[in-house]
């Protein structure tokens, strides 16, 4: 399983999947080019400045209308699916949009990843890449990550990031249960003092 995960995520190495449309020292938000493509919740995006690659994970996305004073209209009662409205409304596509946040977990610079806060933020415009399998597999063989999350400040579960990033990690590991096991322990450490939430992530991650 893991493997074939791995296999499929590589495909998409090259794949340049939006531009950051705003940035700070800990998120960077990103229009993707694709109408309702957005990365999955939990995976893991890189964007450069030429100099530093800065890694994030996906943590939340939304589809919204151009214009942020008018939400977007039904159109499709006299429709019989839903790729009808898309191809008698062309203009739809223009009208809408599909964003994305990454919370920043680290970077690459030269041929070394480290997982704390980069020295600045993403570049406005900046091309936005998943990582491919092999990228996600170096940068989380160090779990310091974690530490980051654990505390974030985000518009969703912590815990259900964690775990959704756990899950996409651990399928570019050859020995995906090991890294889940390895992840697990981590985490103990971290929640010492707080057992219930340290299982509820266990069981989103559980194989």
């Amino acid at each position: 399983m893991g493997q074939e995960m791995g296999q499929r995520m590589s495909l998409r190495t090259d794949l340049r999947i939006g531009e950051v449309i705003e940035a700070s020292t800990t998120t960077f938000v990103a229009q993707s080019y694709e109408l309702h493509q957005a990365p999955d919740f939990g995976s893991f995006v890189r964007v450069s400045d030429g100099a530093i690659d800065v890694v994030g994970i996906v943590c939340y996305a939304e589809t919204c209308g151009v214009d942020p004073g008018r939400r977007p209209i039904a159109r499709g009662k006299d429709e019989a699916d839903e790729e009808d409205i898309y191809r008698n409304n062309p203009e739809l596509p223009e009208l809408l949009r599909t964003e994305f946040t990454a919370v920043v977990v680290g970077f690459r610079e030269g041929s070394g990843f480290f997982q704390y806060l980069p020295p600045r933020p993403p570049r406005i415009h900046g091309f936005v890449f998943c990582c491919a399998a092999h990228e996600v597999m170096e940068f989380t063989r160090e779990l310091n990550f974690l530490h980051a999350l654990i505390d974030a400040n985000l518009r969703v579960s912590v815990d259900e990031l964690i775990a959704a990033a756990l899950r996409q990690a651990s399928a570019t590991h050859d020995l995906e249960r090991a890294f889940l096991v390895s992840a697990g322990k981590e985490l103990a450490t971290l929640l010492i003092n707080d057992v219930n939430r340290l299982n509820g992530i266990l069981r989103r991650i559980k194989p």
